[in-house]
């Protein structure tokens, strides 16, 4: 008997990967677009009542109402490592098996965040547009620093932190940390300096953010800890939207507290990293959501600022490496395994 599994946010990047690798007993169907309850109206009630299966990635929304809908639903795979955008109670109270994929993209992270630290220090992007649109620039214009003269502050030493602090290490920079847990093989392989929170803002250049989003560090690096930060520091997060409050960076780039910042996560990316019906999504997106897209707007009309549509992680690797460990982990929940398994 086939196993019914549907895959939304399907991109052509996972499509090699399905082309190069065949799953007997399993019937699976691609949509690109998201999971959530508008779309959930147009898929036929036939192939909504058999999935058994569901993967998705961070913009879908599977609420109560969508997991209810699937009346055979036993799994659902996200194909990230957070899992906030799937109603886990209601999950739990259906024993629907919900699994998800960690540590993934620390390698593909750690270059991508050590490319925008490059990218902001020598002025290269608007270096580059200054070419492209044929305009006068004064000498000293783009001017930056020698990166082996700045200090990198890395809030959380995990996989992809601790990849970042080894890369900045190689470049020659001074690296300090932030953890909860400090990790002795960092401080012995490459001198990294472990501080609290307030002494990291207060000396390092540049800070790249790393850490899980919890629900307790909402908003975590806000006005409070950008008024601490060294004068002219660089902010990069490339880890969740919610750890920084955008209007609190907008503020600290209007008054020269931040001399630059680079954002791959926002707290609302289906509405701001999407141009797909992005106006009927503004028509229901939560006030909080209307306001960071209005600072977004704003922040994206700084030389200075650079933002991208959640790719640290996305390589032809990275990808691939996810969906197996997707496969594997749906495969190990079927033969009666916890693999991966959140609930």
């Amino acid at each position: 008997m086939a196993i019914n599994m549907i895959i939304f946010e399907y991109r052509d990047s996972e499509k090699k990967f399905f082309a190069d690798n065949k799953f007997d007993n399993f019937n699976i169907m691609f949509y690109s677009e998201c999971l959530n309850e508008e779309f959930l109206k147009t898929l036929p009630s036939d192939i909504i009542d058999n999935a058994n299966i569901i993967s998705v990635f961070i913009n879908s929304e599977v609420t109560e109402e969508v997991i209810n809908s699937f009346k055979n639903l036993r799994i659902i795979s996200t194909r990230s490592t957070g899992y906030d955008h799937i109603n886990i109670d209601v999950a739990r109270q259906r024993n629907i098996a919900v699994v998800n994929v960690e540590n993934y993209g620390s390698t593909s992270v750690a270059q991508f965040t050590m490319g925008l630290l490059i990218a902001l220090v020598r002025k290269i992007i608007p270096a580059a547009a200054c070419i492209k649109n044929v305009k006068e620039y004064g000498a000293n214009e783009f001017s930056g620093r020698d990166i082996s003269k700045l200090t990198l502050g890395v809030i959380g030493t995990g996989a992809i932190g601790a990849a970042v602090c080894r890369a900045a290490h190689c470049l020659g920079m001074t690296v300090a940390g932030y953890d909860l847990t400090e990790r002795k093989e960092l401080v012995d392989e490459i001198e990294l300096k472990y501080m609290s929170l307030d002494d990291l803002l207060q000396t390092c250049d540049i800070i790249s953010v790393h850490i899980p989003y919890t629900g307790n560090n909402y908003h975590m690096l806000s006005k409070p800890q950008f008024d601490i930060m060294k004068e002219g520091a660089i902010l990069i997060n490339t880890s969740r939207g919610e750890i920084v409050d955008l209007s609190a960076i907008y503020d600290a780039l209007e008054h020269n507290k931040l001399k630059g910042a680079a954002l791959d996560v926002l707290t609302c990316e289906s509405i701001n990293l999407s141009c797909k019906n992005l106006a009927e999504k503004l028509h229901s997106a939560p006030m909080d959501c209307l306001n960071e897209a209005i600072y977004v707007g704003k922040l994206a009309k700084f030389d200075n600022v650079i933002i991208t549509p959640h790719i640290a992680y996305d390589t032809q690797d990275s990808v691939d490496y996810i969906l197996d460990k997707t496969m594997r982990a749906i495969m190990n929940v079927i033969n009666g395994g916890k693999v991966e398994r959140i609930v």
